[in-house]
């Protein structure tokens, strides 16, 4: 087994528009030291909000003991230090605990422990979210509920819930227009199930709207900013797919508009951070309408009610969401240390001061990813990012900034990145730095578009016109960088692992000053880094050079390679993102692939398939002969066909001959295709998904080296037993586990297949818990090994003598 080491900055993480904040660094002054006095305090409250939130009682006794001994060693110091440390936790404790009981214990809590069904009023407070495809597609919203009646009651009451509405997009149902359509401010009656959140969630429930009919417009407040968020997007609507989508990302965090793969682009070369409401854009913000201001005349408070202003709208534009309201105060902190020349002395101490404070406000943020991004980045862009400028005398100050400031916020913020995404983004500074110098540009003009579309479209459409300029530059750099083969790498997100990685970027705080000190040095790094951008990267011992067959790791997702030699190889199932894809095949040196399995359509398997044409030449597809749902269907049919690929629809009894390697078809039978075309759609099953779509699902046998292999894609049981009625011989040394090892199994089915070995292919800490418990014991009792993608990452298998070796990537 050998070790992995990693890839893509993915600043945005979990939380949509959460991303690390990186605001412009403070201009070239004295070094000066850091004042990190306050930095215990600031950690203290972090780690009191998260306790106090986790509503579990093991946090909250380490805390009590923890206040109980700082208070013991603060009384024999007397130290003043100590007792503000003790009395912030204290007090942040108190009112987090307050907080935390009042959203847990109220009435539409009670109804959520008790599964109950509800009718809700409720005020919208961040636009809807489409998720999944097809007839898996939901919307997704917070709102805030005003008043609930369940189980005979009525409650008047403030908290926030998820709303949750399966279905896709309709201009209007037969209870009003659907909340897909929904605006921010505007107020609901919804029907639905309560459940629980998650523990430590700042929600109060999630609800499986039912029914939703709208009762009020927004107020003229958010109407008037809907106007202007409208406006931006008419500005640039006459532009590239491309930049129309990514100037309103740039500018308010709208990324409604950026496609799968333009965000993969972004995830693999770090450029996520862009599409987040930053600190950055705030500072962007200010310091251009600080220089209008003064070029009118505006001077002394004057320019202090310009910036407050520019604050009120920036937050309204962006939505008043902890997000926004994160980001912020880091901007603001960052332009507190940059107009006081503060650089390391009073910056950080405002950032602690911010992270306090921000703390109080909403408790919850301490359990916010996006949260420590933020300041972790705002806090080594304050400490290092200038006094490494400084050192760059060899190249002009813009250039240094524009090197110092992304590599200053990728080593804070590296080992909470990688824990996320499991990878290490090796082309993320070189494209910061690219991008860096363009995204102010595109910035300020968006901004200005989203003023002017007040005024008139025309001059809104020559500043947008404007903006998109610099954005198809930015999306150039990403889309060529994420496509080197060197772009990203994978490490391990264990304990261990993530520790080695921080004690490296804190090592890297020492060693990076006296590099950058000398140009030719530079010079010569960055060449090393163009030469390891030019090929994928290798991990020792990754892939053993014998292999025939490897389940990628891509996450929640299937995606088999069979090894054909000579660069080629087959694929069954493509996972759910084309970078996670094209990854793989460059690590295992496939340039050519004959032959491509998508055993049907839901995203997870077929997401990633653009990743099959990067730089490969790609024979036949084989699909379901049921394209069901068929959006999706379409969507991945027309890429293929665009791609000049042959695309052919399979079903049991066919055989294919591909360079040594045999595939047969077992199911869907022509019988079962007919009834699940005449059918269209089936009932959910685990996961909100449609059985009868999983049941559409290619089941094949492919056999290379005296290897056999049975794919199963993600047949439900229904479809497992009419396979098995079906007759066909289903014998294979290794089993792909259905589902990704959904719990919903049939065991006749398992044991039919004789297999020693079985593989289960699911992402990292996935909220569906696969693979499941029971069905890696169903395995385990018929006499198979099981190995799992989501804690063994690739799994390869090498034919030998007297039968196959496995190597795993972790």
């Amino acid at each position: 087994m050998t070790g992995a080491v990693d890839g893509a900055d993915g600043a945005d993480g979990a939380d949509g528009a959460d991303g690390a904040d990186t605001p412009q660094p403070p201009d070239a002054s004295p070094a000066a030291p850091v004042d990190w006095r306050l930095a215990p305090v600031a950690v203290g409250a972090w780690a009191t909000s998260w306790a106090v939130t986790s509503q579990l009682w093991w946090p909250l006794g380490l805390t009590a003991a923890g206040c109980v001994a700082l208070g013991a060693v603060a009384w024999r110091r007397r130290s003043y230090a100590l007792v503000a440390t003790l009395l912030v936790v204290v007090v942040l404790g108190g009112l987090g605990w307050v907080r935390s009981a009042a959203l847990h214990s109220g009435a539409v809590a009670e109804l959520a422990d008790a599964g109950a069904l509800a009718v809700l009023e409720v005020s919208t407070t961040a636009d809807p979210r489409e998720v999944g495809a097809g007839t898996t597609a939901s919307v997704i919203l917070r709102a805030d509920v005003g008043q609930v009646e369940g189980r005979g009651r009525t409650t008047s009451t403030s908290v926030p819930v998820l709303l949750i509405m399966s279905g896709r997009a309709d201009p209007a149902g037969p209870g009003g227009p659907a909340l897909h359509h929904a605006l921010v401010g505007s107020r609901w009656q919804v029907t639905g199930l309560l459940e629980r959140p998650d523990p430590g969630s700042e929600l109060a429930a999630v609800v499986r709207v039912t029914a939703a009919h709208r009762i009020a417009e927004p107020n003229a407040g958010w109407r008037a900013v809907e106007h202007v968020r409208g406006g931006l997007r008419e500005a640039v609507q006459d532009r590239p797919a491309g930049p129309r989508a990514l100037v309103p990302a740039l500018v308010l965090g709208d990324t409604g508009a950026m496609s799968p793969e333009l965000h993969a682009d972004f995830v693999t070369t770090g450029l996520t951070h862009l599409t987040a409401v930053s600190g950055a854009n705030l500072t962007l913000l200010l310091g251009f309408l600080m220089v209008l201001a003064r070029w009118l005349g505006v001077r002394g408070r004057g320019l202090t009610v310009v910036g407050l202003l520019a604050v009120a709208v920036f937050v309204a534009l962006c939505r008043t969401e902890p997000s926004v309201l994160r980001a912020t105060a880091m901007g603001l902190v960052a332009l507190a240390a940059v107009g006081r020349g503060s650089r390391g002395t009073r910056g950080v101490r405002h950032l602690c001061v911010a992270v306090i404070g921000l703390l109080m406000v909403d408790p919850w943020l301490g359990r916010s990813v996006g949260f420590a991004l933020s300041t972790l980045a705002t806090a080594g862009i304050i400490a290092w990012a200038g006094a490494w400028a400084d050192r760059m005398r060899w190249a002009p100050r813009v250039v240094g900034e524009a090197i110092a400031v992304p590599l200053a916020a990728q080593v804070a913020t590296q080992p909470v990145v990688t824990g996320l995404s499991g990878q290490l983004s090796l082309v993320g500074l070189l494209a910061n730095a690219l991008a860096g110098p363009l995204v102010g540009p595109a910035t300020v003009a968006g901004f200005a578009a989203a003023g002017l579309s007040v005024l008139h479209p025309v001059p809104a459409a020559v500043a947008g016109w404007v903006a998109a300029l610099p954005a198809h530059g930015i999306i150039l750099i990403g889309t060529t960088l994420a496509r080197l083969p060197g772009a990203a790498t994978t490490w391990p997100a264990t304990p261990v692992a993530l520790v080695v990685l921080g004690a490296a970027c804190l090592l890297s705080i020492w060693w990076i000053p006296k590099l950058i000190t000398s140009g030719w040095v530079c010079l010569a790094v960055a060449l090393a880094i163009v030469v390891l951008l030019l090929r994928a990267p290798v991990q020792p011992g990754w892939p053993p050079k014998d292999w025939a067959l490897t389940m990628c790791d891509v996450g929640q997702g299937d995606a088999g390679v069979v090894n054909l030699g000579r660069g080629a190889a087959v694929v069954v199932d493509t996972g759910p993102d084309p970078a996670a894809l094209d990854r793989c095949l460059d690590q295992l040196g496939v340039r050519e692939v004959p032959l491509v399995v998508l055993t049907h359509y839901h995203a997870d398997h077929v997401g990633g398939v653009a990743g099959l044409w990067q730089g490969r030449r790609v024979g036949l597809v084989l699909t379901t002969a049921a394209p069901l749902p068929a959006d999706t269907a379409a969507a991945v049919d027309a890429m293929v066909i665009g791609q000049g690929t042959e695309l052919r629809r399979t079903v049991a009894g066919e055989l294919i001959m591909v360079g040594g390697v045999r595939w047969e078809t077992f199911w869907p039978t022509p019988a079962a295709v007919d009834r699940f075309l005449a059918v269209g759609q089936g009932q959910p099953a685990d996961g909100g998904e449609s059985a009868m779509e999983n049941d559409t699902s290619v089941v094949g046998r492919l056999t290379v080296d005296e290897v056999s292999v049975l794919f199963t894609g993600d047949i439900e049981p229904t479809g497992q037993a009419e396979l098995l009625r079906a007759g066909f011989d289903l014998r294979s040394d290794v089993l792909k586990v259905p589902h990704h090892g959904s719990r919903r199994q049939d065991a006749r089915f398992i044991a039919a297949t004789g297999a020693t070995l079985a593989v289960t292919s699911s992402g990292e800490g996935n909220s569906y818990g696969h693979p499941a418990a029971a069905t890696v014991a169903l395995l385990q009792r018929n006499g198979m090994r099981v190995l799992r993608t989501d804690r063994q990452g690739g799994v390869a298998i090498a034919a030998t003598g007297s039968g196959w070796r496995t190597t795993t990537q972790r």
